[in-house]
């Protein structure tokens, strides 16, 4: 482990991704409080927000469904934040 509590080496990817369109960022603390959020839904594997692109890539454990509105409640949870899912 990390200082910070993340692992160094990169786990497996496995399960679903969803991708998440974020308006109202505007620093990378915005973004870290955004993957914090989501990473705390039963579920969700991993979260990585990309401020500059305005997106969030939600890995989800394989074979567990997440409900798309508790996502878009989670990134509206972190802050002044609005989101949708990528077509």
């Amino acid at each position: 482990m990390s200082l910070f509590g993340r692992r160094n080496k990169k786990a497996p990817e496995t399960g679903e991704e969803l991708v998440l369109l974020v308006e109202g960022m505007h620093c990378s603390s915005c973004g870290m409080l955004i993957d914090d959020e989501l990473e705390e839904l039963a579920g969700v594997r991993s979260a990585r927000t990309d401020v500059r692109k305005g997106r969030t890539v939600v890995r989800l454990e394989e074979g567990v469904d997440v409900d798309a509105d508790a996502l878009v409640a989670a990134v509206k949870g972190a802050g002044d934040y609005t989101a949708r899912l990528a077509d």
